[in-house]
């Protein structure tokens, strides 16, 4: 992904130069173009301290930023950008300015700049000499560092910009700086995906063997959703479940389910939607494909080659609720985890919770190539979690 800047000098005049004429910004193939006359600060030390980002902050809090501002929240408000997704239009537009090969610790300001000029709660703090960016958000995140002050908690959002971090033998110390109107806090959470442009789709041709007959499906892939979710952070099932399709994936793939289950029960309709699930991917664990523990959403699950159990359970999830809208929960054990719909009627030995009987479907590849209803040998007598479900509202 290459982002467009243009960079217009003057000769220094003390703190800086001169940026003048128009920014652009590449965001998943968009071009945004903001008119800008700026000062570009250039008074920063090899190795950072407080004073100087106090100086930058002071700098550049008085330069006309406004436009720029304006120009990406008005970018926001109408594509309907959450949370996350802003926060890589702000990495864009920071590279825009100061490329992060050229200056990271300017690179790293510039984007907790534009986050605090946009309300956002963000911190910066330094660590052995690195400089992290924190932000404030309410989300359970399991595998980001993060501090609390005042019941806050704060996640570092830049932390795959370093090696490894020793939290425990160095001190993490604030900048301290106090920003009263930055104060709204950050959502991971992703209810809606843009309209990319298309010229990053490609097929990709999955297929499995289901009643002695092969399904072939081919599914348009944006490789913008890998660039998309590149470090998005662990958190609750429940976010990575509801994260929908984009548009050009879910019109490639969803209608011809639906034409396939049309003439199914809800049961034959169901237990197909496992198979597919379980049977057109392959499978590996996440430390074998990427190395570290990375839960995938639906969409990931269709465009990466190999998935996992929890991978297989959020595609497995999406399909269901898109088709039948069913009550389901999520059934956590230590070292796997499934999922359980509530059927017209249950099949095997249902599970009862709340009050509504919920049939076993193993989304993903077993030992043996488990029916609706059934659950594999070595977990029938492990104690398991429901630790997510699913209720549909009432219309």
């Amino acid at each position: 992904m290459l982002v467009g800047w243009f960079l217009f000098l003057s000769p220094n005049n003390g703190f800086g130069q001169k940026l003048l004429g128009k920014l652009n910004v590449v965001y998943f193939g968009d071009t945004i173009t903001i008119q800008t006359k700026l000062e570009y600060f250039d008074d920063l030390q090899k190795n950072l301290t407080e004073k100087e980002v106090l100086a930058f902050f002071a700098y550049t809090n008085n330069q006309n930023f406004q436009p720029v501002i304006d120009s990406l929240l008005n970018y926001k408000n109408k594509f309907a950008l959450n949370d996350w997704l802003y926060y890589q239009l702000i990495r864009r537009t920071a590279e825009a300015i100061c490329p992060k090969k050229s200056n990271f610790n300017y690179y790293t300001l510039y984007k907790w700049f534009l986050l605090v000029k946009s309300n956002y709660n963000a911190q910066l703090a330094f660590i052995n000499k690195k400089l992290l960016l924190y932000v404030q958000s309410n989300d359970n995140v399991y595998d980001l560092p993060l501090f609390v002050i005042n019941e806050k908690q704060y996640v570092c959002l830049n932390i795959h910009d370093f090696e490894k971090i020793n939290f425990k033998e160095n001190e993490l110390k604030r900048v301290n700086i106090d920003l009263q109107t930055a104060t709204k806090p950050f959502s991971y959470k992703i209810d809606y995906i843009p309209e990319f442009k298309e010229k990053y789709i490609k097929e990709k041709e999955v297929f499995f063997k289901y009643h002695r007959r092969m399904n072939t499906f081919k599914i348009a892939i944006d490789a913008q959703m890998e660039i998309l979710f590149n470090n998005y952070p662990q958190v609750d099932f429940d976010y990575y479940f509801n994260i929908p399709l984009s548009k050009k994936t879910y019109n490639s793939l969803i209608p011809t389910l639906k034409k396939e289950l049309k003439k199914k029960s809800q049961k034959a309709g169901v237990a197909y939607l496992m198979n597919f699930t379980r049977n057109a991917f392959l499978y590996e664990t996440d430390e074998q494909n990427f190395g570290v523990e990375k839960r995938l959403s639906p969409e990931q699950t269709l465009m990466n080659k190999y998935s996992d159990c929890d991978d297989r359970v959020a595609l497995f999830y999406y399909l269901v609720k898109e088709m039948y809208d069913l009550p389901m929960i999520l059934l956590l054990y230590p070292t796997h985890v499934t999922i359980a719909v509530a059927l017209q009627k249950p099949v095997g030995i249902p599970i009862s919770y709340k009050g509504t009987l919920f049939t076993l479907c193993e989304p993903t590849p077993q030992k043996d190539d488990l029916p609706i209803g059934e659950l594999m040998e070595a977990y029938k007598n492990i104690e398991y979690k429901i630790v997510y479900e699913y209720f549909p509202s009432k219309k």
